[in-house]
């Protein structure tokens, strides 16, 4: 299942590179989304190449029950975001890898960030593959509402750190 969604931040490129390779702004992102407990390393850091992986325990209360037969009552959700160093302008791309132990569900893509009107666009496209024989579609349609929603407060954590 294809998987594309956009972070619109009213900061420099540059400014926002440095944001996603503070281990404070990542320690927060966890915990807003709702982690139980976390891990957050990040190697490198924006004056150049840098990656950022953090494992997350999540409670799966909201999981459909098609998933939740895979994994249980939590999971661990290992993300591993891999950022190139900054080009022309402090744009930047990368890769992203996020697995589910215990649950045969994998996203791997790309990432961008780019100027654009005045403003940066963080971008993620990806691909999201459960590796099981006829229910693989069921797996990857109830694990991306999960997985945008993720995105989307990484967005709002990001726009209010920006903002002071």
């Amino acid at each position: 299942m294809r998987v594309e969604t956009e972070i619109r931040y009213a900061a420099t490129p540059d400014a926002v590179g440095s944001m996603l390779a503070d281990p404070s702004f990542v320690d927060r992102k966890c915990a807003a989304t709702g982690a139980l407990r976390h891990t957050a390393t990040v190697d490198g850091d924006a004056s150049g190449a840098f990656t950022v992986t953090t494992v997350r325990t999540m409670p799966t209360d909201t999981f459909p029950d098609i998933a939740r037969k895979f994994v249980g009552e939590t999971v661990d959700i290992r993300q591993v975001d891999s950022w190139d160093a900054a080009g022309t302008g402090g744009s930047r791309s990368g890769t992203v890898v996020v697995e589910i132990a215990g649950a045969p569900l994998r996203l791997t893509g790309s990432l961008s960030l780019q100027a654009r009107d005045g403003a940066t666009l963080q971008t993620v496209d990806g691909d999201l593959k459960a590796s099981v024989p006829f229910i693989g579609g069921k797996l990857e349609k109830a694990a991306e509402p999960a997985l945008k929603m993720a995105i989307r407060k990484e967005g709002e954590v990001g726009r209010q750190w920006l903002s002071g």
